[in-house]
């Protein structure tokens, strides 16, 4: 097990495309680290530098205490596991599995002895002597990630490894990784584009945009302090709801607006907030999550200011709540998210999670309450949290 630093990795293409700016990670001996972001953001090229598929434009990459810039990807004591699994169609999983240690030269006592050790962790033992067509999607995930383990090496790198399966296998498959990372404490570097994926794997979660690095943090601090527009958006299910809004500081409270509706400036939200006071008169972005809207027939202790009109489109039953897709008349900010489906403007598309007893329906014109102590603020122009 090792430690796996990036400082400042720079990647540039022969066509002068720039694809990772100055990237700087520290992944922690054991650590699982999830590397997150849209689809063309730079995640996969970043984790292919770690392996050595790619060669590095700038900057330094140490696993260790070793500097592996120039370094062969098989000298670098890593193992990959696929988005396509990568495993040999004709030879059965017991030898897909101690492939790399047959390679290797390996004594076969000792790469049946890893073999078998890897498939009873797995649950893999009574399928040994099947080929990679017989097995499922899960299975043959499994089976990849036997190729990995046995190897036994300082570190993992997964690239996107459940895109291919079925949403309930993948729900199944990253809970049985997470457990198996933790019960092997083998340093992980794991990219997806499912921010879901990422919030219940990681022990700190990267987003990164345009080869940029957004912010690092734990999952939950993510969620709860994202550090500018990109992050609050991209980070949680469904998004933050994004609007252009104007606020006025008034001794411990004041006023936000957006488009025709006002709602109160919590005091919560300039103690926590402080800078916030240098933005009385002047425009913000204002995020809400969705679980921070309710139908207000249900919500208790609304509080003074907290509530706004919305015309209600659509819902989404899900059993234990309800997805309320709903228009306010205040203009839409758009997250900067290439892979979502959203326009800046009037009339913005909102959504809530309602109590599953919520009568509200499409076509409705309904009170929507709002968690106002727990309001979002970014700067327009550079598009930052406002903190202190």
């Amino acid at each position: 097990m090792a430690t796996v630093v990036l400082d400042k990795v720079n990647k540039v293409y022969e066509n002068g495309y720039h694809a990772i700016h100055d990237l700087s990670l520290d992944i922690e001996d054991g650590e699982f680290l999830v590397l997150v972001g849209p689809s063309g953001c730079g995640k996969s090229t970043a984790l292919r530098m770690i392996a050595g598929l790619e060669t590095i434009s700038g900057g330094e990459m140490r696993i260790g205490e070793r500097v592996v810039n120039d370094v062969e990807p098989k000298d670098r004591d890593i193992a990959m596991v696929f988005q396509n699994y990568a495993l040999y169609p004709h030879m059965t999983v017991y030898d897909n599995i101690g492939f790399a240690l047959k390679l290797a030269k390996v004594p076969k006592e000792e790469i049946d002895q890893r073999v078998r050790k890897a498939a009873e962790t797995l649950e893999l033992t009574t399928y040994l002597d099947r080929k990679p067509g017989q097995l499922s999607g899960g299975q043959r995930q499994r089976v990849a990630m036997g190729r990995a383990i046995v190897r036994q090496p300082a570190a993992f790198l997964m690239d996107e490894p459940l895109s291919n399966l079925d949403a309930k296998l993948r729900v199944q498959m990253r809970a049985e990784i997470a457990h198996l990372q933790r019960e092997l404490g083998v340093t992980t570097f794991y990219v997806t584009h499912d921010q879901v994926e990422a919030m219940t794997m990681g022990d700190r979660v990267a987003v990164i945009k345009d080869g940029y690095l957004q912010q690092v943090d734990t999952p939950q601090n993510l969620y709860d302090r994202p550090a500018n527009v990109f992050v609050a958006a991209f980070i949680g299910s469904p998004s933050m709801n994004l609007y252009d809004a104007s606020i006025v500081v008034e001794g411990d409270g004041g006023s936000i607006t957006l488009g025709s509706q006002t709602l109160a400036l919590a005091p919560e939200s300039l103690h926590a907030r402080p800078a916030l006071r240098n933005y009385s008169g002047k425009r913000v972005v204002l995020g809400i999550r969705p679980e921070d809207f309710e139908d207000s027939s249900l919500a208790t202790n609304v509080r003074d200011g907290a509530t706004m009109k919305a015309s209600v489109s659509l819902l989404e039953a899900l059993g234990s709540e309800i997805m309320v897709h709903f228009a306010v008349d205040a203009s839409r900010v758009d997250s900067g998210d290439p892979d979502a489906v959203e326009e800046a403007g009037a009339s913005a598309n909102s959504v809530g999670r309602f109590h599953p007893r919520s009568r509200v329906r499409s076509g409705d014109t309904a009170d929507v309450a709002v968690s106002i102590e727990n309001l979002h603020f970014f700067d327009v122009d550079t598009r930052q949290a406002i903190w202190g």
